[in-house]
């Protein structure tokens, strides 16, 4: 790591987008900037949307990106909620389908910023932010949806979309613990269904450690995190922006990057 550089740090959901710019320690050099994530959003929307916030940041030596989706080199593959006529739950749009599918977002974001660019799934950035870096680590984050990253021995595993695996009655993990769900049920039964999913992802990949992050994880109740086990962590939301500090640590390692 350059002991220098500093990095723009972004950190796009189904709700709202928010950066800051973190020194090569991690340590936040001005207060977050955030937005709503802005519908009907076509690629080009969403970059001018991160130079805009990045325009109220002091300037930085390099940038990383989590958006929700299927991301493979910084190109998108499929992402959920920005296909959508008005965020999560709407529409899907055919237009904004083909405009996101194979769409270089890190070719655009260095273009529009000026600076080398790190794209990743926003999970795989909180993966980033709290890993121990040994054995079998994963992460899921609750927020509008499920995202998930898994790394071994601190390196990157290859993206999994857990969140558009179905559950049952027809719902993918998205629909069955996604923010909607939470308003619908309450808190409560909302964690209940969180650790029926841990529990059921648990013989599936035998981590030896699993953080659960994101914007919701704060509101699993304190019975269900009891009940969770002593390999399962609650981990802060704001490792989605301490991450992009160290999700440059994982170049060449796994299928992480810049190229």
């Amino acid at each position: 790591m350059e002991p220098d550089v500093t990095t723009l740090a972004v950190d796009c959901g189904g709700g709202g987008i928010k950066a800051s710019v973190l020194d090569a320690q991690g340590t936040v050099h001005a207060a977050p900037v955030r937005t709503a994530t802005p519908y009907p959003l076509p690629p080009t929307r969403l970059v001018r949307t991160i130079a805009s916030l990045a325009e109220q940041l002091p300037p930085a030596g390099r940038a990383t990106v989590g958006m929700p989706g299927m991301l493979r080199h910084g190109v998108v593959v499929a992402t959920p909620h920005y296909i959508t006529r008005s965020g999560p739950r709407t529409r899907v749009l055919p237009e904004l389908v083909l405009h996101w599918s194979g769409f270089d977002m890190r070719r655009a974001l260095q273009d529009a910023l000026g600076v080398p660019v790190l794209v990743l799934n926003d999970a795989e950035v909180h993966g980033a932010g709290v890993i121990a870096g040994a054995g079998l680590e994963m992460i899921v984050t609750l927020g509008t949806g499920l995202g998930n990253a898994v790394f071994d021995g601190g390196v990157l595993a290859p993206h999994v979309e857990l969140s558009q695996g179905p559950v049952r009655w027809g719902l993918t993990y998205d629909d069955y613990i996604g923010e909607h769900e939470r308003l619908r049920l309450g808190d409560a039964h909302w964690s209940r269904r969180v650790r029926k999913v841990v529990e059921a992802l648990r013989p599936m990949y035998l981590w030896d450690r699993l953080y659960l992050g994101g914007g919701n994880s704060r509101r699993i109740v304190a019975p269900v995190v009891e009940r969770l086990g002593d390999d399962v962590v609650i981990v802060p939301n704001s490792a989605g922006i301490v991450g992009g500090v160290r999700a440059w640590d994982l170049r060449g390692r796994g299928p992480v990057s810049e190229g």
